[in-house]
């Protein structure tokens, strides 16, 4: 169940939540690893969007559905969920995955890389 702390524009939720908002076709994944964590593995489908590039880039962001925020370990993605609240995105749509890639990947989650 997602879980929101007094103070943040997002909800925060695990890989298990993320991967079956996923699975109702409404939500787009943003990793906001640097080039070389997301060329190792990152999650199916995603949008490469490095959290330092989130102000500059948040036209690039899907204009529908939910936006799910991963990094390696959370805080990252936390901060990038910040920054598209802070540019306007509604905070109604903005999730962190708590966890991170590396648990989406030790979990046997979809994954691709190049």
């Amino acid at each position: 169940m997602p879980r929101q702390e007094p103070g943040e524009p997002y909800k925060r939720i695990s890989v298990e939540e993320a991967k079956e908002m996923i699975d109702g076709g409404n939500a787009s994944v943003i990793d906001v690893r640097q080039p070389d964590e997301w060329s190792s593995g990152h999650v199916q489908g995603a949008i490469h969007i490095p959290v330092d590039d989130i102000s500059a880039r948040v036209s690039e962001l899907p204009q529908d559905g939910d936006l799910l925020f991963i990094c390696a370990a959370g805080a990252r993605s936390g901060l990038a969920c910040e920054f598209a609240a802070a540019m306007g995105v509604s905070a109604d749509r903005l999730y962190n995955i708590e966890q991170g890639t590396p648990v989406w990947i030790e979990k046997g989650l979809p994954t691709e890389s190049n």
